[in-house]
């Protein structure tokens, strides 16, 4: 008697797990087939950065335009996923190695990124929305002085951004929005970055 109430109970279980199982594919394949892709493109910029061993009295370009190229889909009104590749662009900068020898070099980094998106209309025309993920950035200084050719950062770690959406048509968007790629940067662009796009809705 106690096996066959087991075994029953491991029945219903085993049922109400592939019942849920089942559910959980078909909301899923539901949300898919709801959801809205896109793709953009825009502009971004960052401060840039310069602080490593040895070096002193650092001194180049600040403020640097790059390139990004992002795409997602909103799932409903609210929620959605984007993903994206964040060019940093070049900087070039000059400084003074162990205090005594001129040197000049450039920095050269990307970043790219995967996260949720929550968003909220304001009003049938402009949407704010927050991202929340994981980002990889990666950093390369180039110098003339050989004890700091080839130096290279990197690192993972959280992303975040935060934005404003206009849209232009039902298909056209204009965005500004801040971003934050991960700890903050020792070599070129800093991980906070303002970006303004386009973007395009299928």
């Amino acid at each position: 008697m106690k096996k066959l109430v087991l075994t029953l109970a491991a029945g219903m279980a085993a049922l109400s797990m592939a019942q849920t199982q089942t559910q959980a594919q078909n909301q899923f394949q539901t949300m898919m087939q709801n959801a809205h892709p896109y793709i953009g493109a825009g502009a971004n910029f960052a401060d840039h950065e310069y602080k490593f061993p040895g070096a002193s009295n650092p001194h180049g370009d600040d403020y640097e335009a790059g390139f990004k190229v992002f795409g997602g889909a909103d799932f409903d009104p609210f929620w959605g996923f984007e993903l994206g590749y964040t060019d940093f662009s070049k900087s070039d900068f000059a400084y003074t190695q162990s205090g005594v020898i001129p040197a000049r070099g450039k920095v050269d980094g990307y970043g790219v990124y995967v996260a949720g998106k929550g968003r909220w209309p304001i009003n049938p025309m402009f949407d704010v929305y927050g991202k929340l993920g994981v980002a990889y950035s990666h950093r390369k200084l180039e110098s003339d002085v050989p004890l700091t050719t080839g130096r290279i950062s990197h690192d993972t770690g959280l992303y975040a951004g935060v934005g404003l959406q206009w849209k232009v048509t039902p298909e056209w968007a204009l965005v500004g929005e801040y971003e934050r790629y991960g700890r903050s940067k020792r070599i070129g662009s800093s991980a906070d970055v303002f970006t303004l796009a386009a973007r395009y809705n299928f």
